[in-house]
């Protein structure tokens, strides 16, 4: 099979080589998935440059998410069969024409969805959920902060905070995604190059706290977010996009004061919270919890309640592209890679 390895880390231009290789080995709790596509996050770009400690060593198989139909079962598959159209998580192998998943991180799809669709769910509308549903519990007349809100996940944690009647805040970077987050039905979308967020909100929102932040930024923007809670307001953390531009041992360390120190008594005195969430370490250790995620928001999608948007489609000779693509912030929803 072919595959596309990480061999170098920098620039995506000179970071993958596509290559052929062994499939890979089938236990008896894996289906065997021949992938039609695979989608891009941005722990891959992390990853591609040497930024994400749990990535494989070199040269590395990077790809969380993957759609196709399986072409063999383990001989403990119980609820799969071969030549079902699945989209699946992997831990890492993604980026190749075969790929194994556990039984539990692969579900049917209806061949209707969209590859780019079928991905988006697998990853950034499971953490979503996760992050919405589950750690945050949403609550209806909730003040929603969404940093990055055009991006996969943003977009997902968006549509999911209008379906639990929030007033949602989100951030992005150009007029284009103001445009994009409007459409979405953010009701005020913020310019964080133009504007101060934390003076936007304070200004839009009377200076009464905010309810849940999402943030994948951190550095700065988490010591801000914490500033604007509320009583009973928490703060979920689920990158360190700011690293990209900081890859020196002095800039991570820049980075990583930028979130400023806490102690549990400022929780406790202004009884806020701040949640931190990996979705892999998830996905290890409460696989259940990332499958029921990854369940309800393929219903959800069936019955129309969500809508993902599918930014861009790259075939696999362009794969270099799509993660400059994805590194360069300009990218809106999910991209997806083709075989």
């Amino acid at each position: 099979m072919r595959a596309a390895f990480l061999v170098k880390y920098g620039a995506s231009q000179t970071a993958f080589e596509v290559r052929e290789t062994e499939k890979p080995s089938l236990s008896p709790d894996q289906v065997m998935i021949k992938v039609a596509a695979f989608g891009l996050n941005f722990a891959d770009v992390m990853a591609r440059l040497g930024l994400y400690k749990a990535a494989p060593p070199l040269p590395a198989i990077l790809g969380y998410d993957v759609v196709g139909h399986i072409e063999e079962c383990g001989s403990n598959i119980s609820g799969l069969k071969v030549g079902d159209r699945v989209v699946a998580l992997t831990r890492f192998g993604g980026y190749a024409e075969y790929a194994v998943a556990e039984e539990a991180m692969a579900h049917k799809i209806p061949e209707t969805f969209s590859a780019g669709i079928a991905v988006a769910l697998a990853t950034q509308y499971s953490t979503a959920y996760f992050l919405s549903h589950t750690m945050a519990n949403l609550q209806e007349g909730d003040r929603v902060l969404v940093h990055a809100a055009a991006g996969g996940v943003g977009t997902a944690l968006v549509q999911m905070a209008l379906l639990k009647k929030c007033m949602v805040f989100g951030t992005c970077s150009s007029v284009e995604k103001m445009e994009y987050l409007k459409k979405l039905g953010v009701h005020h979308p913020i310019n964080y190059k133009k504007n101060d967020f934390e003076k936007e909100i304070r200004l839009l929102n009377k200076d009464v706290g905010l309810d849940v932040i999402f943030d994948p930024v951190g550095g700065t923007s988490v010591r801000k977010g914490f500033r604007l809670l509320g009583a009973g307001g928490r703060i979920l953390t689920f990158g360190v996009s700011s690293m990209n531009k900081n890859t020196s041992f002095f800039g991570k360390l820049k980075v990583l004061f930028q979130f400023g120190i806490y102690h549990p008594i400022q929780f406790l005195g202004g009884s806020k919270g701040m949640i931190g969430v990996n979705m892999l370490k998830v996905g290890e250790e409460r696989p259940d919890k990332v499958a029921n995620a990854m369940k309800a928001v393929i219903q959800m999608t069936e019955k129309g309640d969500l809508n993902p948007f599918v930014g861009a489609e790259y075939n696999i000779e362009l794969l270099a592209e799509a993660h400059q693509f994805l590194e360069s912030r300009k990218s809106m929803g999910k991209i997806v890679v083709k075989w």
